[in-house]
């Protein structure tokens, strides 16, 4: 298949699931636009790509916690004069700790990111792919769109949006060549839990993490297909069953468990995804890319 006039938006590009993903479309020959924060691992992640294969990468530098930011972003791309073919919206955050105790501005920039940013560009590349007939979108969810998560409501929350309103475009875009997949991944080796102030948990700290560059494989197999849905793992897959035979309650107090702050005195200590550890070194200590929050268990 020829990819030399493809190109595909990835959000979140620089780390973790959104870099391979991005790498998995260098791979295929596919043109990219990288949308990230920080402009210098937006080059240096751009570099890397075009020593993969030879193909048009453009770098849009954009906060996604800003209101405006999605539509800037389309209006850069209609000024690059590219059509994107494959929309991925892996941006996200969450942020840990007892909601009654965290700030609620770092929660309400949570919900701008996972959601508005999310329904923002997939409403601007959407009309577009319907137009045309032609186009798919990858939806970031996550393991904990299926379940209540104490630690991290706002996330959870967040992302049973996102899983939502996924299997609603599915049903909507029935009659069209264009296709909506949500992926959802369990605990992943990236630079999330910096972000969240979550690398004391006992998921960070005890348990075993899955390799971002596995679940972008299921993911990028599951868009090409048109699948509404990936769940990466086969313990996911399990887990995911499983919940869903149990009440809420239940699953809510599992997540609680794994959420919980870790005793152990060893343990992980920071993510071993090459990519996602030079975005913290970039970032340091300061929570979002470019906000300080402060939170209280």
């Amino acid at each position: 298949m020829d990819n030399s006039q493809k190109f595909a938006l990835v959000t979140g590009a620089t780390s973790g699931i959104g870099y391979e993903l991005a790498r998995l479309f260098a791979k295929d020959g596919i043109n990219l636009v990288l949308v990230a924060r920080n402009q210098e691992n937006l080059n240096q992640t751009a570099d890397e790509l075009r020593l993969i294969n030879s193909i048009q990468v453009h770098t849009i530098a954009a906060d996604l916690f800003e209101p405006n930011a999605a539509k800037e972003v389309y209006d850069r791309v209609k000024e690059t004069g590219v059509e994107i073919d494959y929309l991925v919206n892996n941006a996200g955050q969450g942020e840990w700790g007892r909601f009654f105790r965290t700030e609620l501005d770092r929660d309400i920039d949570i919900v701008q990111l996972n959601i508005v940013a999310l329904i923002s560009l997939t409403k601007y590349f959407l009309k577009e792919m319907v137009s045309r007939n032609s186009g798919r979108i990858l939806q970031l969810a996550s393991s904990f769109a299926k379940t209540p998560a104490p630690y991290a409501a706002v996330y959870a929350a967040s992302k049973a949006f996102v899983l939502s309103f996924s299997e609603a475009l599915v049903n909507e875009l029935e009659e069209t060549d264009v296709t909506v997949t949500a992926l959802l991944p369990n605990a992943t080796d990236t630079d999330w839990f910096h972000k969240a102030k979550a690398e004391n948990t006992v998921t960070y700290k005890e348990t075993p993490l899955y390799d971002p560059a596995e679940v972008a494989g299921a993911g990028y197999k599951a868009l090409m297909n048109g699948d509404a849905k990936a769940e990466p793992g086969f313990m996911n897959k399990l887990q995911n069953a499983m919940g869903a035979l149990m009440p809420d309650s239940t699953t809510a107090g599992m997540a609680e468990k794994q959420m919980e702050s870790s005793m152990k005195e060893d343990g992980r200590t920071a993510t071993s995804h090459a990519a996602s550890a030079r975005e913290r070194e970039t970032i340091g200590s300061i929570n979002g890319d470019s906000k300080t929050y402060k939170v209280t268990i």
